[in-house]
């Protein structure tokens, strides 16, 4: 069993503590749960790098920089993900393990007191954020979201879930957008902000040698100004919609060289009965080098550079990322399908079950060696109320049955084909 231990130790505060003396670091981060809306969105995706930027009492980055060389080196990043249909910002701060300082100075309580003030005692001036903050960070922010662009795999794959999901808070990006980036103001962004520490759900996480009890009194003394004049604003992490009768299918020109095919395919809801073969059923369909897509799409009949899946959890959905010729959109797309079609039959030899539960497990067993990745897959734990670890999910996936993997991809259905292709060349 995990020796996770999670706790409720404020309303909507939760800490989960992960006790271990494996590593030379300890990891502690905060996490503000709110949900995904595009009026939102780039607001969100920007404060925690404004907060960044200084504290009340060191409210530049050089005296912050300086406190944290104090602190041995320690560092904190700004971070902003999205799990299904919440966006998480926050901060992630990593610090060498007592054993390893001079006497066993004590680390956990002031980093864990520097991570309060970053998000409760900010750097202000007149009630208000610093302009100059404010400014700098939205045009980074800006230069990020355009950056995705000169990507195009990923926009290729950022415009399918776009499309497949448009009326749905799933199709916002975890940045937002250019136009609601540039529309931020110091005020809209310090009332953003005010009302995220007083309504947003925190999640807590440390990995370290520490005990949760000590844990949970450093933390309870950081956050002890914590505006919570109320309930917390509730999380789902996705609403379900099933694929449309007939799939939309959009082709969009840019100058490109290379053809960007993305496919999407709803599952039919999510639950933990059905996760540990849903994985499975996307390892084996594209989620390896032993995977259908990359040995058969791929390999065997060289119709992409490129062919993989990616299983969205969170949201029930699985989508087929690839790159190829533009004369070769009919042939890929027909055999991408085909592959599912193959393991919605039954068609998967032992070989392939084995190697899709060899990589599952060993990608379980290599995140507790990575705190950061501890960190990421007990968040998203979290988020979905499933209370086992890294290797009781290991555990399930040894028991799942070939039979359990079909039925899992019999439930995907074609939703959206996006191809990417160059001005006036072929395709679809």
């Amino acid at each position: 069993m995990t020796n996770a231990v999670r706790k409720e130790i404020m309303p909507g505060v939760f800490l989960t503590s992960f006790r271990t003396k494996k590593f030379k670091t300890g990891l502690l981060s905060m996490n503000l749960l709110t949900p995904l809306k595009a009026a939102s969105a780039s607001k969100n995706a920007m404060l925690p790098s404004v907060l960044r930027r200084g504290t009340a009492r060191y409210p530049d980055m050089e005296q912050l920089s300086a406190a944290l060389d104090s602190l041995y080196g320690a560092q904190i990043e700004s971070v902003v993900r999205k799990k299904g249909e919440v966006q998480c910002v926050g901060f992630v701060s990593s610090f060498i393990d007592e054993a390893l300082t001079p006497g066993q100075e004590k680390l956990l309580e002031p980093v864990a007191d520097l991570l309060g003030e970053l998000l409760l005692s900010p750097a202000t001036r007149n009630g208000r954020f610093y302009t100059e903050y404010v400014e700098g960070e939205k045009n980074n922010l800006k230069d990020r979201i355009r950056a995705i662009v000169n990507d195009k795999r990923q926009y290729a794959d950022k415009r399918l879930v776009e499309l497949m999901c448009r009326e749905e808070d799933y199709s916002v990006d975890k940045l937002g957008s250019e136009e609601a980036a540039s529309a931020v103001s110091g005020q809209k962004l310090f009332e953003q902000y005010n009302r995220l520490l007083a309504s947003s759900r925190l999640e807590l996480f440390y990995s370290g040698s520490a005990s949760p009890e000590r844990v949970e009194g450093a933390m309870l003394y950081a956050l002890e100004s914590l505006p919570r004049p109320g309930a917390t604003e509730p999380v789902d992490t996705a609403v379900k919609k099933a694929a449309p009768e007939e799939p939309q299918v959009v082709t969009e020109s840019m100058d490109v060289t290379q053809g960007k095919l993305a496919i999407g395919f709803r599952l039919g809801g999510r639950g933990a009965p059905d996760y540990p073969a849903q994985t499975l059923f996307h390892t084996a369909y594209g989620g390896t080098s032993t995977s259908k897509l990359f040995l058969n799409v791929r390999e065997k009949l060289s119709l992409c550079y490129f062919a993989s899946s990616a299983l969205h959890r969170s949201k029930g959905i699985l989508t087929v990322s690839s790159g190829i010729e533009f004369k070769n959109y009919e042939k890929a797309r027909d055999e991408i399908l085909a592959q599912l079609k193959a393991i919605q039959e039954g068609k998967l030899e032992d070989w392939e079950l084995e190697a899709a539960k060899r990589s599952v497990v060993n990608a379980m067993r290599s995140t507790l060696d990575s705190q950061t990745r501890m960190e990421d897959f007990y968040l998203g734990q979290a988020l979905e109320e499933l209370p086992y670890g890294p290797m009781e999910f290991a555990a399930q996936i040894e028991k799942v049955t070939a039979e359990e993997i079909r039925r899992a991809a019999e439930a995907a259905r074609l939703d959206t084909i996006y191809f990417l292709r160059g001005p006036d060349k072929g395709g679809e």
